[in-house]
């Protein structure tokens, strides 16, 4: 396995443990719809919201590079399109947010950044 894979991987079981640490039950990771991927679907207990949530991995350096730069408008049309099918597929009724967690460093010690409701759904996704 490629490097960056295992780091991604690492990052989003980081991902996972903070958000279960929080209160957070996860639902699904890497859940797929044909090309489409959400990395966590998690939602918080007593609430009907469920969180759709982007983990972008870095070990590196990240001043010089922002990893909010990877959240572009073809990858928000993509997770949008993905949690509607989420949402059909398991026909639930909930609110949906959009989160990113930002991972940096290297396990066990990692940074750990959780952007609550990072951005909202366009109007248009298709395509």
């Amino acid at each position: 396995m490629a490097l960056h894979n295992l780091i991604g991987q690492e990052g989003e079981q980081a991902a996972c443990d903070y958000l279960i640490g929080k209160g957070y039950t996860v639902r699904e990771t890497n859940w797929r719809l044909g090309h489409l991927e959400i990395d966590i679907v998690a939602h918080e207990r007593d609430t009907n919201v469920l969180h759709i949530v982007e983990v972008k991995t870095r070990s590196g350096d990240v001043d010089h590079h922002d990893p909010m730069e990877a959240i572009t408008p073809k990858k928000i049309r993509n997770l949008v399109n993905a949690a509607n099918g989420y949402l059909g597929a398991f026909d639930l009724k909930m609110a949906v947010q959009y989160d990113v967690m930002i991972i940096t460093g290297t396990a066990p010690d990692f940074h750990i950044q959780l952007i609550e409701d990072a951005f909202q759904p366009p109007l248009r996704t298709i395509r």
